[in-house]
C-alpha cells in the first residue's frame, strides 16, 4: 500500500489501529507553513489545510462571515479532538461504517469486490441518496457540509504543479469505484479550502439532529446560508449531512425559495423537497422525513418567520 500523509492524525491513527490502514509509509506534514485563514480579495474565506478545526471554529472572520462553518466544526466533535484535527484531514476522513471499520465483514470500500454487508445488515444510521449497490456509507464530515452549501473550492498542490476542484467534485460518490473517496492523484496534498464571497447580509447556521448530543455522527444535518434584501431571497445556499455518500446539496430546495419572502409555509414547501429521489434501506426509511423537518427546522432558523 502506497504511503499516507499525517497531521493531526485522529482518523488515520484509529484506522491502523484497527487494520483497516496499513500504510507503508507516512509523511509527517504538519510543520508545513498551511495554517492561516485568509479573507480573499474579493471578499471570500480560505483556510489553509493544517488550521486545526478549533482554531478555525474560534477564527473571528470565520464566526462573522460564514458562522455555519463555526457551528459545523463546534458541532463535530469532543474538544480534545478539535483541539488536534485540521481542516484538511477533517474533508478528508473516511466514512464511520460499521463495516467498513470492521476488517471480518465484506465491504467493497475497503475490499473492492467483497461486497457489501451494509446492504442486507443493520443500516440504520446509513445513506439514502447518492448511493450504489456497491457502497451506502454516508460521509461523516460536518464542516463538509457547510463547505458543500457554500459552494467552496479544494486547493490541491502536487507532482504536476497546483490546482483547483470544486467542492462537489472532490468528494466521490461510490458508484462503481467505492474505495475511492476523493478526486485526488498520486502525491497530492491539500493546502486550503477556499469559500467564494456571497452577497450581504448572508445569514447562515447549522443543525445537527444525533441520537445524543455528547459526540455523535448526525442522523441528518443541514447546513443553510441565506440572503435577503428587502424581505425577499435572492440566493439560497442549502446542503444535508448524514444522508449521503457525501454531503448532500439540495438545488430543489434552494431554487424554491430564491425570489420568495420567508414565510412558515415557504420553509414547509422547500424543505419537501429535500429527500427527492432518496432510496432507503429495510432500517432507515425515517430519515426520509426526519430530512425533510432538519432542513424545515433549519431553514425557519435562519430565515426567521414574519
Amino acid at each position: 500500500m502506497r504511503g499516507r500523509y499525517i497531521a493531526g492524525g485522529t482518523t488515520l491513527v484509529d484506522l491502523m489501529r484497527e487494520t483497516v490502514e496499513r500504510p507503508e509509509t507516512l509523511v509527517d506534514i504538519s510543520a508545513l507553513p498551511l495554517r492561516e485563514v485568509t479573507v480573499t480579495e474579493r471578499g471570500g474565506l480560505r483556510i489553509g489545510a493544517l488550521v486545526r478545526m478549533a482554531e478555525a471554529a474560534a477564527h473571528p472572520k470565520v464566526r462573522t462571515l460564514y458562522p455555519v462553518v463555526s457551528q459545523a466544526l463546534e458541532l463535530s466533535a469532543s474538544a480534545q479532538l478539535r483541539n488536534m484535527a485540521t481542516i484538511g484531514g477533517n474533508i478528508m476522513q473516511r466514512t464511520r461504517c460499521a463495516y467498513f471499520r470492521d476488517v471480518t465483514a465484506a465491504c467493497n470500500k475497503r475490499e473492492p469486490g467483497s461486497g457489501c454487508a451494509a446492504l442486507e445488515g443493520f443500516n440504520r444510521t446509513h445513506a439514502i441518496v447518492g448511493t450504489s449497490r456497491q457502497c451506502v456509507a454516508t460521509h461523516p464530515s460536518d464542516v463538509a457540509v457547510a463547505f458543500a452549501a457554500l459552494e467552496a473550492r479544494v486547493h490541491l498542490l502536487g507532482p504536476d504543479g497546483e490546482r483547483g476542484v470544486a467542492f462537489a467534485d472532490f468528494l466521490l460518490k461510490p458508484g462503481s469505484t467505492p474505495n475511492r473517496d476523493q478526486s485526488l492523484r498520486q502525491g497530492e496534498l491539500i493546502t486550503s479550502v477556499e469559500i467564494p464571497a456571497h452577497p450581504r447580509p448572508l445569514k447562515s447556521g447549522y443543525l445537527k439532529v444525533r441520537d445524543r448530543q455528547s459526540y455523535e455522527f448526525p442522523l441528518t444535518s443541514a447546513a443553510v446560508a441565506l440572503h435577503v434584501r428587502g424581505g425577499v431571497i435572492h440566493e439560497a445556499k442549502v446542503a444535508a449531512g448524514g444522508v449521503g455518500t457525501v454531503p448532500w446539496k439540495l438545488p430543489a430546495v434552494e431554487r424554491h425559495l430564491i425570489g420568495e419572502r420567508s414565510s412558515q409555509a415557504l420553509w414547509t414547501q422547500a424543505a419537501e423537497r429535500a429527500a427527492h429521489g432518496a432510496r432507503p434501506l429495510a432500517h432507515n426509511r425515517f430519515k426520509i422525513e426526519l430530512l425533510k423537518r432538519t432542513v424545515e427546522r433549519q431553514l425557519r432558523i435562519v430565515g426567521g418567520t414574519p
